[in-house]
């Protein structure tokens, strides 16, 4: 077991549960991947894309942001990179920041998020 845990959490997150949670956090509600430029460029690099092609295909702006579209999936939504075939990210090792800071998101309580993530370990 890998176990994360984070100042300030009431939890502690088992990061090795990924490989068998069939991505329940790329799908589900609707919301916002919000991605910086960076971000944008390793996307596009990771996945062999041109910048232009990858920002075509991949992103939307909202205001002033960026973030990655979805698409309809199940019963709800899918980030455009989860491949469901293989139940995860197509570029996993490349993800933005926010989902690598997953599932340590203030908005959550803790009972809504044990909902959403069998890797939930109370403390």
């Amino acid at each position: 077991m890998r176990i994360i845990k984070r100042d300030g959490f009431s939890y502690a997150f088992d990061a090795d549960t990924c490989n068998t949670c069939k991505g329940k956090c790329c799908t589900g509600k609707s919301g916002y991947v919000w991605v910086q430029k960076d971000e944008i460029l390793a996307l596009a690099s990771f996945l062999k894309m041109k910048e232009e092609e990858f920002i075509i295909q991949y992103i939307s702006k909202v205001g002033f942001r960026y973030t990655i579209k979805e698409i309809p999936f199940e019963d709800g939504f899918a980030c455009m990179l989860f491949d469901a075939e293989k139940s995860g990210c197509k570029a996993y090792e490349a993800r933005p920041a926010q989902c690598r800071s997953f599932p340590f998101w203030g908005h959550y309580n803790q009972e809504e998020l044990e909902e959403e993530c069998i890797g939930i370990l109370p403390l």
